[in-house]
């Protein structure tokens, strides 16, 4: 003989919730139509809107569970600013839940094309006839970089930027160049007078043995084809950089 039904019927035990459990709250879906982010950026423009909604315009659609708003604000947590970001790879996207393969090189080539246009040339070409001007001239170029790159900055006789010319790009260790091939860049823009410099990595920009002797080469290079060297600048990051600055000068260690 069976037991009455309502003895057979499952009974709650401590651990399970009373309630069926919810789903993540939707801060788009939460959000008044008036205030979505495409909503905002078609009547106040895009300087109105935050940085974590400009980034989930860029992402369109979030994932089951995580929707767009809240994963473009973890990507700006993630990153401490919208400017970390530009450091970041394929790899470092992926790491966050909701962003693929397509997403995380939609953000790269986004990042990239941000890159370049803190790069490109104002009206009137920069001058870098200083250590420092260089130094923030190349940093948003050498910023995220995991291999070196050997830069010459050709100047005319006022010292502004004729051509960024980009001699080598080597190992995460090594991006030497022949001091030939520096100033067969030089002559080619006849150039009065050049910058050279090259970035570390590590952040450090601290100089190598290798560092020191190739400015040595440059500098008596320099003399022979009557093309002034003004300065070698390694570039580094204030935070990783033993003096603070984010970058060596060897003019100013007295090297050239």
């Amino acid at each position: 003989m069976f037991p009455p039904s309502h003895l057979c019927q499952h009974r709650r035990t401590e651990s399970e919730p009373k309630y069926p459990l919810t789903e993540p709250e939707n801060r788009l879906r939460a959000t008044a139509v008036s205030e979505r982010p495409q909503e905002r950026l078609e009547k106040f423009g895009a300087p109105a809107l935050s940085d974590a909604e400009l980034l989930a315009l860029m992402l369109r659609s979030g994932t089951r569970g995580q929707d767009v708003l809240t994963l473009a604000t973890k990507l700006v947590a993630e990153a401490g600013s919208i400017a970390g970001l530009l450091t970041w790879t394929e790899p470092d996207f992926r790491r966050l839940k909701g962003i693929g393969r397509v997403k995380a090189l939609q953000l790269v080539t986004a990042m990239e094309v941000a890159r370049r246009a803190l790069c490109a040339p104002g009206t009137e070409a920069p001058l870098l006839n200083r250590a420092d001007l260089v130094a923030s001239y190349l940093q948003p170029v050498a910023s995220g970089l995991e291999v070196e790159k050997l830069w010459v900055l050709c100047l005319n006789r006022k010292n502004r930027l004729l051509k960024r010319v980009e001699v080598s790009s080597g190992t995460a260790t090594s991006a030497l160049a022949h001091p030939r091939e520096i100033f067969r860049a030089a002559i080619r823009e006849a150039a009065s007078s050049i910058v050279c410099a090259h970035n570390h990595p590590s952040g450090d920009p601290s100089p190598s043995a290798a560092d020191l002797q190739i400015t040595r080469q440059l500098r008596d290079a320099a003399k022979a084809v009557e093309i002034c060297l003004l300065d070698h600048v390694i570039v580094g990051r204030p935070g990783a950089d033993p003096a603070g600055r984010g970058y060596y000068s060897f003019r100013e260690a007295g090297l050239i």
